[in-house]
Order: structure tokens, then C-alpha cells, then sequence
């Protein structure tokens, strides 16, 4: 099973910026890359995997209220690669950050409705 690779996790204080990136096979559930939908979830410690982020291919855009105005993810079609920008982030935030491909049509922001996970990217906030 093909999988991304998420990368650029860290330690960072509350109200600072972080960047993660995911690269991104060129195919997915029977989808070129420039026409899936990415997502990027988190799942804290004993709690489920929860959306953060999706971009269609169209570059259109969704956010939980959690995150809106904080939270900007952004695509490169030409390198296969999905970026999250976190600003502002606050101790909620921490958790291990995944990006996935949705791997169904039609709108969803499941977790169960995505895959081609990677390993995740471990973010921490401290207040």
C-alpha cells in the first residue's frame, strides 16, 4: 500500500508557528495526486483522529472552528507535496499530525473516509 510521509513536527511554545509537510505518491485510490483530496488529522493520546485540514484539487479549503484562522493548508501540485501552517498554536494543539488521501468520492472529513497514512509527525505545544 502506497503511503505519504509526513515531516516537520516539534516542540514549539504556545502562540508560536510551526510548518509540516507531506509528500505525497503520485497515485492513490485510483486518483492522480493533483486530483485527490488531502487531509491533515490529529489524534492526542487516548483520544480518536480528529480532522484538522482538507484541500480539494481545486485548492478549496476546510477547518473546524478549533483551528479556523489559525490553520492554513496549502498544495503543490507539481511536487506532490501538502503543507499545514500552524500559527498561533496552543497546548490543545498537541498531537501526533497525520496527512492523508481521501479514498472516497464525495464530501467527508472521517477519518475512516481517508488512508494512505504515514508514520505521523509528533507536535508538542507547552504553555
Amino acid at each position: 500500500q502506497v503511503r505519504v510521509v509526513e515531516s516537520g513536527g516539534g516542540l514549539v511554545q504556545a502562540g508560536g508557528s510551526l510548518r509540516l509537510s507531506c509528500a505525497a505518491p503520485g497515485r492513490m485510490f485510483g486518483h492522480t495526486f493533483s486530483n485527490s483530496v488531502m487531509g491533515w488529522f490529529r489524534q492526542a493520546p487516548g483520544k480518536e483522529r480528529e480532522f484538522v485540514a482538507i484541500i480539494g484539487w481545486e485548492g478549496h479549503t476546510r477547518y473546524p472552528g478549533s483551528v479556523k484562522d489559525r490553520f492554513t493548508i496549502s498544495r503543490d501540485n507539481t511536487k506532490n507535496m501538502v503543507y499545514l501552517q500552524m500559527d498561533n498554536v496552543k497546548p490543545e494543539d498537541t498531537g501526533t499530525y497525520y496527512c492523508g488521501a481521501r479514498r472516497i468520492n464525495g464530501p467527508s472529513d472521517r477519518a475512516e473516509d481517508f488512508g494512505s497514512w504515514g508514520q505521523g509527525t509528533e507536535v508538542t505545544v507547552s504553555s
